[in-house]
């Protein structure tokens, strides 16, 4: 899988070890593979995200995640949880467009029908958004709903931890295979908001361009119009490329329209009327 190294390296927060916060594995409140739904196949239910500034980026880690910066937002809304595979499939089934590679016969993996969708281009995940009357949410919308505005590392807080969230972290203490988990396994995890999974599980594909925020001074051949940015980390083990024990609210991934991988998914947004 093709990585944007830069927007995936993971230090910690000063003042905050490796160990800080694993602590142990519990067994998540329900199963991960099941028969039936519990989300159901309509689009996802919203949250309304007030208008108003909130603290975007940090100055203490990679160069694409700063400056920090207070952005204002108009008020909004956005899915409180990751599109998921029995949704998509709706969407599928509705435009006869081309199934997700993990599909079998246009039809998701049995037990995983409320695991976010996977293998999505962004022009999957803008076409499916549209079709659902939303559209897909810019990198600082996506930002607000996941963080708040008290400029948290995670959508929980400042600390790590294991329980709250589906990362390679929990996999690798387990010992067994990495994998999506169902959209809401992870409730203490929520964001101030009440979105869920802004924090692991499956990047998530925004509108956005990846360019370099206000203020930043140093250049990058990969900002401009050639990626669109995703946010908030994935269940995949990137230790080879050095990404941490999860993904924070701030990080920033970069790809091409037209990647699509088991670990990219998305939410989408509406706007205020």
């Amino acid at each position: 899988m093709p990585v944007a190294l830069a927007s995936l390296a993971l230090e910690n927060k000063p003042g905050m070890s490796a160990g800080q916060g694993l602590g142990v594995p519990r067994p998540l409140s329900m199963p991960m593979y099941y028969d039936h739904s519990r989300i159901g196949a309509k689009p996802n239910e919203m949250v309304h995200i007030p208008a108003g500034q909130f603290i975007m980026g940090t100055d203490e880690r990679l160069s694409d995640e700063g400056p920090q910066h207070t952005v204002h937002l108009k008020s909004y809304w956005v899915d409180k949880y990751e599109v998921t595979n029995l949704q998509y499939k709706q969407f599928v089934d509705a435009t006869a467009r081309r199934s997700p590679d993990h599909f079998i016969n246009r039809s998701f993996p049995t037990g995983k029908a409320d695991h976010p969708v996977t293998f999505v281009s962004w022009h999957d995940a803008k076409a499916y958004c549209a079709w659902a009357g939303k559209r897909l949410p810019t990198d600082e919308e996506w930002e607000k709903a996941a963080r708040g505005t008290d400029g948290r590392m995670f959508p929980w807080g400042n600390q790590f931890d294991i329980n709250k969230v589906n990362s390679p972290v929990r996999w690798g203490q387990l010992k067994v295979e990495g994998d999506t988990t169902p959209v809401g396994a992870f409730p203490e995890g929520a964001s101030p908001y009440g979105l869920h999974d802004v924090s692991g599980n499956v990047w998530e594909w925004t509108d956005s361009w990846y360019r370099a925020y206000p203020g930043n001074k140093k250049p990058s051949e990969n900002y401009g119009e050639q990626y669109k940015t995703l946010k908030g980390g994935s269940w995949w083990d990137c230790s080879f490329y050095k990404c941490g024990i999860s993904a924070p609210v701030f990080n920033r991934a970069f790809f091409n329209a037209k990647v699509k991988n088991a670990s990219f998914g998305f939410r989408c947004a509406k706007d205020d009327k």
